[in-house]
């Protein structure tokens, strides 16, 4: 089977760990999930559809963590964003918050230039995606 050929290719390039076993096999793929990375392993079934193969992934365990440095600069940036909208309010009082103004806006916009703009998926579907992009019509593919 091509399309298996295509899996065990593609797993390679991702990093995942493909262990075939008659008409699929088991899975360990690494996933990215905006701000959290980790592994999903699963049960990848090969089976006829139509004029080709249907390619099924049955998630078992997943574990996944937080990028720590990521969202601490998040709170990082959110709390230049908030100092941003309020100070303001608080300038008749306190003029020297006028000075750190540029700071907090330099910090807001920083959290979103370095990391949610950054924020990426990639899973099961990808793969999936990926995989099917691999395959011509006549090796079962769409």
């Amino acid at each position: 089977m091509a399309a298996l050929v295509s899996v065990a290719d593609v797993a390679e390039l991702w990093g995942a760990q493909w262990q075939r076993e008659g008409s699929g096999g088991r899975l360990t793929l690494p996933v990215t999930a905006g701000l959290r990375r980790g592994r999903v392993s699963g049960a990848l079934s090969a089976a006829p559809h139509g004029c080709g193969l249907k390619l099924q992934f049955e998630p078992r365990e997943s574990e996944y963590h937080l990028v720590w440095p990521a969202v601490a600069f998040l709170v990082l940036a959110s709390a230049g964003g908030l100092f941003s909208m309020v100070w303001p309010f608080f300038a008749h009082r306190r003029p020297e918050l006028l000075e750190a103004a540029p700071l907090a806006f330099f910090l807001a916009v920083g959290g979103w230039l370095l990391v949610v703009s950054r924020l990426r998926n990639s899973g099961p579907e990808e793969f999936l995606e990926e995989v099917a992009g691999r395959l011509t019509p006549s090796d079962g593919g769409e």
